[in-house]
């Protein structure tokens, strides 16, 4: 549970003690955006995302725990990695929806045949991460690596490589066909934007996951590809509230404007 003098190596102790320390952090944080939207009484969806998202990292704590007294096996460490992407979802609906005005009914902004390909192509983008975790389940550091194949899948990583990329590729064509249909159906720029930047990451993901194969997957590129990962789950998650979603709260500048220039003539006259 903590660092222990003279184990080794001591680096992954750190790290592992670290993560148990950011845990209390990120509940702190959740917590926060709970209360704050309780105080401001936004609506329940949002509330619900906050809650949700409580209860989502207590539940991995848990799974984390177990996962390291049962030694690692490679399942509990992909059931343990697994949530945390629907954690990220979560958090990338909330980002996307509580600049929505309350008050205003929800539009449906995309096309039945886009909303459709999006749902498809969320359905892939679970497949590929399931296969990601049977890669990595399977490949050199998914444990102890003086442990053998101990705890890991016993199947071979290059097969289960290519049916990751073959996951991967008609999770990117879905994706190119939402972008199609933004387009055919004239959507707002906001979507269409989101849908860019959701193709430029996966390509990403993609160059890193093609030099992890080809390099013989050095530990150094783990980290990118797991936060990347992260990435490409949120902006997913955010074209997904693109097609769905309220008005947002609109600012008031004149008001502003007014306020200002109500203060600037205040002030000269008390120059004067």
């Amino acid at each position: 549970m903590v660092p222990v003098a003279g184990a080794q190596p001591w680096v992954h102790q750190i790290i592992e003690f670290g993560n148990r320390l950011l845990t209390f952090v990120v509940v702190a944080a959740a917590i926060a955006v709970l209360v704050a939207l309780k105080t401001a009484g936004r609506r329940r969806e949002l509330k619900a995302y906050g809650a949700a998202s409580i209860l989502g990292i207590v539940l991995q704590a848990v799974i984390g725990g177990i996962s390291v007294h049962m030694e690692l096996h490679w399942w509990t460490v992909a059931l343990h990695f697994l949530p945390s992407m629907v954690l990220v979802w979560i958090a990338a609906l909330l980002y996307s929806r509580i600049a929505e005005d309350d008050s205003q009914s929800p539009q449906r902004i995309f096309a039945a045949h886009t909303r459709q390909f999006a749902a498809l192509a969320a359905g892939a983008l679970s497949i590929v991460l399931i296969t990601g975790t049977m890669v990595t389940g399977s490949g050199p550091h998914s444990g102890d690596a003086d442990a053998g194949m101990k705890g890991r899948l016993e199947l071979d990583t290059e097969v289960l490589a290519v049916v990751h990329a073959v996951c991967m590729y008609a999770y990117l064509l879905l994706t190119l066909l939402v972008v199609w249909q933004l387009y055919k159906q004239k959507a707002p720029q906001r979507a269409k934007y989101t849908a860019w930047v959701l193709v430029t990451v996966i390509i990403i993901q993609w160059g890193i996951g093609v030099a992890q194969f080809y390099l013989g997957v050095p530990r150094w590129t783990v980290p990118f590809h797991i936060a990347m990962s992260s990435v490409v789950v949120a902006f997913t998650a955010a074209l997904w509230a693109r097609g769905y979603a309220r008005p947002r709260f609109q600012l008031d500048y004149s008001a502003r404007e007014t306020c200002s220039s109500s203060g600037l003539v205040s002030q000269r006259k008390g120059s004067n």
